[in-house]
């Protein structure tokens, strides 16, 4: 296997402060300050034994990562799988559970909001979120596959459109600034499409679901587990096969978490990596977690996984760096960001050894 991947000053704060003493009375200072003075000596043990206490509980909140997840990812996956957590623990680190949330700019606002730590979401909404200032950097990366049905754009099965081109004039749920909209305008590019003779409707998947079985949207732009649901559940029917732009998952990490903790945030997404190459071994099991986390019936658990493909989690090397660079610089170009993100410097600072 490849490899993988607070400081708190107990300080004696004076029970009698200078400015306390001035305003009781000037004429007793000297005596008051004697007294501060006893107390603060009598007090030393005691303060070396709370700085101790304070110490151990700095330590114990240092051991914590809180890991957000959305539907149908990789870290419900490894929670219920349970050997994240068992093999954190013996590192001595407590493993707290966020989510599920229904898509990226939801959690992105989770770990912004320091609710969470590490996340898993797309290269789209995690460039766009670090491009909006949100303090938040890489920390491993899932590189493209470019035979995976994992997103496309969708109609309804009595639906007259059957290609792209159809798009032309037509309404199509993306959600903004995501891997929604990123594959629309990628396919809009590839056909030779003006990208405003496509209406973009901005809708997040929850919405986007209805909008498109009730006709409000002509077509959705979506991902999986939506992609199986709308197929097997709503005989929705693609009309795109693969990605002409192949995109790179990321597990998003909080800036300050890759700074403070870096061995914890490390040990963490080794250990997610890991699960991902042992569902890889057992997509049997990977169906079982999707049914019981999702809700959803064994053939769309099983499709979702064969449309996903393999999951594998690396630290990014210079190429990942290089590919990424690309996709944010077109981002800009778009004017989907407000500014270029430097992906170099947006790789989280865990001093890791990168995938080759």
């Amino acid at each position: 296997m490849v490899n993988y991947f607070k400081e708190h000053r107990f300080q004696y704060k004076q029970k009698c402060s200078a400015s306390k003493n001035f305003a009781i009375a000037t004429s007793f200072l000297g005596l008051i300050a004697s007294s501060c003075s006893q107390q603060a000596i009598n007090a030393a043990p005691n303060s070396d034994s709370s700085s101790k206490t304070l110490t151990t509980k700095t330590t114990e909140k240092n051991n914590v990562i809180r890991l957000g997840y959305q539907k149908g990812g990789i870290i419900p996956i490894a929670r219920q799988r349970g050997e994240l957590e068992r093999q954190l623990v013996r590192q001595n680190i407590k493993v707290e559970w966020s989510g599920p949330f229904d898509r990226c700019a939801t959690l992105l606002n989770v770990l912004n909001g320091n609710r969470a730590d590490i996340g898993g979401c797309g290269d789209i909404p995690s460039i766009s979120g670090i491009a909006a200032g949100q303090p938040l950097c890489i920390g491993s990366v899932q590189r493209p596959n470019p035979g995976s049905l994992s997103s496309a754009i969708l109609v309804r099965g009595d639906s007259p459109i059957r290609k792209p081109t159809d798009l032309i004039g037509k309404k199509v749920a993306v959600n903004q600034g995501g891997a929604g909209e990123y594959l629309l305008l990628k396919v809009l590019e590839k056909e030779n499409i003006p990208s405003y003779k496509v209406q973009r409707v901005y809708l997040s998947p929850n919405d986007a679901a209805p909008a498109l079985y009730q006709g409000s949207v002509d077509a959705w732009a979506v991902w999986e587990p939506y992609i199986s649901i709308a197929q097997l559940e709503h005989k929705a029917r693609r009309i795109t096969t693969t990605h002409p732009a192949p995109t790179y998952s990321i597990m998003v990490v909080r800036t300050d978490a890759a700074k403070e903790n870096p061995a914890a945030v490390k040990a963490a997404l080794t250990a997610l990596s890991e699960d991902g190459e042992w569902l890889n071994q057992h997509t049997n099991a990977a169906s079982d977690f999707l049914v019981k986390e999702l809700k959803i019936s064994d053939a769309v658990a099983k499709q979702v996984t064969k449309n996903r493909g393999p999951e594998s989690y690396v630290f990014p090397n210079a190429e990942d760096i290089a590919n990424l660079q690309k996709t944010a610089d077109w981002l800009l170009e778009q004017k989907i960001i407000p500014q270029r993100v430097d992906i170099t410097t947006a790789v989280c600072p865990l001093e890791t050894t990168a995938a080759r």
